[in-house]
């Protein structure tokens, strides 16, 4: 069964391009983006890495550590960090899981459990379903999952706005709206009742149906 919002993000033990890590003491109390790339020196996800690699300070700022993963071994992250610093302009800057074993895609249902051999020489497309973005809390419970196709780069943009998004309500009792970004009015939260809403918010709401009700974003 495929891991859903709200269950534990399996721990697990990897060997990475700054040394071995157990997750979950890796984690400690931050939020962390785990994303994954079906095999390494493949052009879509060179620029998804160096992407990342500069927006590195705005993950940072939000209190979020990044954590790559292909199932290559670590030493082909190294010589590929320099086609991704040399075409992107900015090397990887974060650990990258080396998941020869394939153990780590197994537990999070990126790959078959059947799933064996020398992974490099599996193609892309063999691989081609570990292309996952998880973002899990510092409680270690996945918060969000979404699955890229080969052939779409992700849009860091729109992971930041979520971040933003899980942080905030995480903290204060509302939901964002569509295309909501930080700074933009939220909406209260469907369980809490109108009178526990006058006291949270004494200034009032814009209510446009009854079960909308409109507030700035809570600072």
């Amino acid at each position: 069964m495929a891991l859903q919002i709200g269950a534990v993000a399996p721990d697990f033990e990897a060997e990475t391009t700054e040394g071995k890590i157990k997750f979950h003491d890796w984690i400690g109390n931050s939020w962390v983006l785990l994303f994954s790339h079906p095999k390494d020196f493949t052009p879509v996800c060179t620029t998804e890495l160096g992407t990342l690699a500069r927006l590195k300070p705005e993950f940072d700022k939000r209190g979020v550590k990044l954590m790559g993963l292909s199932v290559d071994p670590v030493d082909r992250h190294a010589k590929w960090s320099e086609d991704i610093k040399e075409t992107q302009g900015a090397a990887p800057n974060y650990p990258m899981i080396g998941d020869t074993d394939f153990n780590v895609s197994k537990l999070y249902d990126m790959l078959p459990a059947s799933t064996s051999g020398d992974p490099l020489t599996r193609t892309p497309a063999d691989n081609q379903t570990v292309r996952n973005v998880f973002i899990i809390g510092p409680d270690k419970k996945i918060k969000l999952v979404l699955v890229y196709p080969m052939t779409t780069g992700r849009n860091f943009q729109e992971i930041l706005r979520v971040i933003d998004s899980l942080q905030l309500t995480a903290t204060h009792r509302v939901a964002t709206p569509a295309d909501w970004k930080q700074g933009e009015d939220v909406i209260i939260a469907g369980s809490v009742s109108n009178d526990e809403a006058k006291t949270i918010y004494p200034q009032g709401w814009k209510e446009p149906k009854p079960y909308i009700r409109i507030v700035p974003q809570p600072k």
